[in-house]
């Protein structure tokens, strides 16, 4: 017998033998199917949302830091001038920063208020592009740059270069609102729509000249300075040298830094995601080895049939392992295919964050790749393997007169 035609009619009556035991086999390969639907479902979740987040903090700039005070700790010029004496700052900027509410169109959206320099902005978030309109002169103070939802409601067009927003600004102090204060800007430019973002909203985004967040919305701290660095390979320095001469007067966010914390954070989250599926998979080993046990108890006769018109000890061996096999090829089938459907059924729910009033939702593409769905077919194989190769032993040494005479 060729060892092709073997390979075939093992796969034919391990196919029968599965047939004949529905239920059992039915009950092992669900067993199985636990384990590729964990490493292929949550696997590529994660890795997405990973690979998004860190794509968008690249977007932003590996080479920007934001200084903020802390505490009753007030920001002024002199900290201002201290920035800029660094060799290493390209660019640093003070701004203010207020969360308000814009009109158009009849209802109201929240919105970001940045009143800051723009050139700064448009160098950190490279893809930030300007879809109509220009960039108003910095000596502007009632022109304004808007993001696209702020323009735009629902495909319904709102504002046009040249129309007043009008913005409702909450003065707070000590915690509490104190009065809401209505300000109006002209619209220069609208920006592109930009999506979803980390960090910053920026199709929710009204840009204002620096001199307007004191003269119009009548903030009277700056709420951080932007820092550009003329490389990211000076974050590192520029964090330790403010921290040196600043102590806990001033909190540093650095986009890099974020990557590093955000890979670092995925990186346990993906190991723990790898051994859960481990978990999942030893029991699928030890469910496919209770099987096979009782498939060879059930077929000593058979076996021993077998063995007594020539099948050599090697053959028995194969034949149980391939029913094994099978039933683990089926289990990853199964289990690999509700993964995939399982994540982009959970990553259309997006990943909502909220900081007090404001919400921000996340979504991203799962990370299904062709690596990870063949490393868990090929775990998958390895438990079919494992699982049978006792039994598949224990048929072996079955001496074929005890087993003619099995009843």
């Amino acid at each position: 017998m060729s060892a092709v035609r073997f390979l075939l009619d093992s796969v034919s009556m391990s196919t029968k033998v599965l047939g004949e035991r529905k239920l059992r086999s039915a009950l092992t390969i669900s067993g199985i199917v636990v384990g590729p639907l964990i490493m292929v479902m949550m696997g590529s979740i994660v890795s997405g949302y990973s690979n998004y987040v860190l794509s968008e903090l690249q977007s932003l700039g590996q080479n920007v830091v934001v200084v903020f005070p802390s505490g009753t700790y007030d920001l002024s010029e002199q900290d201002l001038d201290f920035v800029r004496s660094f060799e290493y700052v390209e660019a640093a900027e003070p701004f203010y920063t207020l969360q308000g509410v814009a009109r158009r169109c009849g209802s109201d959206i929240s919105v970001y208020v940045y009143a800051i320099r723009s050139s700064i902005i448009f160098r950190a978030m490279g893809n930030l592009k300007v879809k109509e309109g220009d960039v108003p002169p910095e000596g502007d103070l009632v022109s304004a740059i808007i993001g696209y939802k702020v323009a735009i409601s629902d495909d319904t067009r709102c504002l046009e270069v040249g129309d007043v927003l009008s913005l409702y600004i909450a003065e707070v102090e000590g915690g509490r609102i104190k009065n809401v204060k209505s300000v109006s800007f002209v619209v220069s430019a609208v920006l592109e729509e930009y999506g979803g973002a980390f960090l910053l909203s920026p199709d929710q985004m009204v840009i204002v000249n620096t001199e307007s967040g004191r003269a119009i919305l009548g903030a009277k701290k700056w709420s951080g300075i932007f820092v550009v660095l003329r490389s990211s390979e000076f974050v590192r320095d520029f964090l330790r040298d403010m921290r040196r001469s600043y102590g806990g007067n001033v909190e540093l966010v650095s986009f890099a830094a974020i990557a590093d914390a955000v890979s670092s954070v995925t990186t346990a989250v993906s190991f723990i995601n790898y051994v859960t599926s481990l978990s999942a998979f030893a029991v699928a080993v030890a469910g496919v080895s209770a099987t096979m046990i009782t498939s060879v108890i059930e077929r000593t006769r058979e076996i021993g049939v077998m063995k007594a018109v020539g099948f050599t000890n090697r053959q028995v061996v194969f034949m149980i392992l391939s029913e094994s096999l099978v039933m683990c090829l089926l289990g990853a089938s199964i289990g690999i295919s509700l993964g995939i459907a399982g994540a982009f059924a959970l990553s259309k729910t997006g990943l909502t964050i909220r900081a007090g009033t404001a919400s921000l939702v996340l979504t991203a593409r799962p990370d299904i790749t062709f690596e990870r769905l063949a490393s868990t077919a090929g775990l998958t194989v390895v438990v079919g393997l494992i699982g049978g190769s006792f039994p598949a032993y224990l048929a072996a040494r079955i001496p074929p007169a005890v087993a003619l005479r099995y009843e």
